[in-house]
């Protein structure tokens, strides 16, 4: 008799030959979204398969939808990131806040941002500035991303956060930027540190929040933060904040 690894109660294959079936069914999706794109926008043929398969990911694997949230994404890239990256010297004020650091990799190989939410206050360079910082910030974190591997992990600290550092339009641009132009990247966000009156601004973000991302967001108990952290990452790559080892790096020096 043949394992049940192998066959199923209806006779058909399945495990692995299962796998390699939806990942056909993936691949030709991707391929007729290719096909599309390419039509309506040349420059689409520069960008590989995997960042397509991300975009259709994020629209549960909807051709028209990928393809329209892909198309949008182009032009905006080549409006907004004309120069096909934003430099430091874009976001003076940003960076000269230092609250942004590159910690490590966690046990999936996935880098690790840090954020430092009571760092944050609305500067000079306004809204456009703050956009090209998080557009610069997501550039370098997946320039890091080891092959094999897609998506980055964020440790969101709002130690000492304050309606001072309340900024509603920045949270919600840098939200947008995320969601509709780095569609499956984010691998997990854990918030730490979460003072009782960030409640009230939750409650105005969480809606614009989609559903996957939702999923991915973690409010840690300060007793628990080190023991959280640990079950992902492995504490010779946790930042010493947390007990860890590895010393902060801004991400203009990473």
């Amino acid at each position: 008799m043949m394992s049940t690894e192998y066959m199923n109660s209806n006779g058909s294959v399945n495990g692995k030959e299962e796998a390699v079936s939806e990942n056909d069914k993936e691949q030709a999706i991707i391929c007729l979204m290719r096909a599309l794109v390419e039509k309506k926008n040349p420059s689409s043929k520069e960008v590989d398969d995997l960042t397509l398969r991300r975009f259709l990911r994020a629209r549960d694997l909807d051709i028209e939808k990928g393809s329209a949230m892909f198309l949008k994404y182009l032009k905006w890239r080549q409006t907004f990131v004309s120069n096909g990256c934003i430099s430091p010297s874009e976001v003076p004020s940003e960076i000269k806040q230092n609250k942004m650091f590159l910690q490590g990799f966690d046990k999936k190989g996935r880098p690790i941002a840090l954020l430092l939410g009571a760092r944050h206050f609305q500067n000079k360079g306004g809204l456009n500035e703050f956009k090209r910082f998080v557009v610069y910030v997501l550039d370098t974190i997946c320039s890091r991303i080891p092959q094999g591997e897609e998506k980055f992990v964020v440790i969101g600290d709002l130690q000492g956060w304050g309606y001072a550092n309340s900024d509603l339009r920045a949270y919600l641009g840098a939200l947008c930027i995320l969601q509709d132009y780095y569609p499956e990247r984010l691998g997990k966000m854990f918030i730490v540190h979460a003072p009782y009156i960030f409640n009230t601004v939750w409650k105005i973000v969480y809606p614009f929040i989609d559903n996957n991302t939702k999923k991915k967001i973690v409010f840690v108990e300060d007793k628990k933060l080190k023991s959280t952290l640990l079950e992902e990452i492995d504490e010779s790559q946790i930042p010493e904040i947390y007990g860890g080892q590895l010393p902060l790096v801004p991400v203009h020096e990473a």
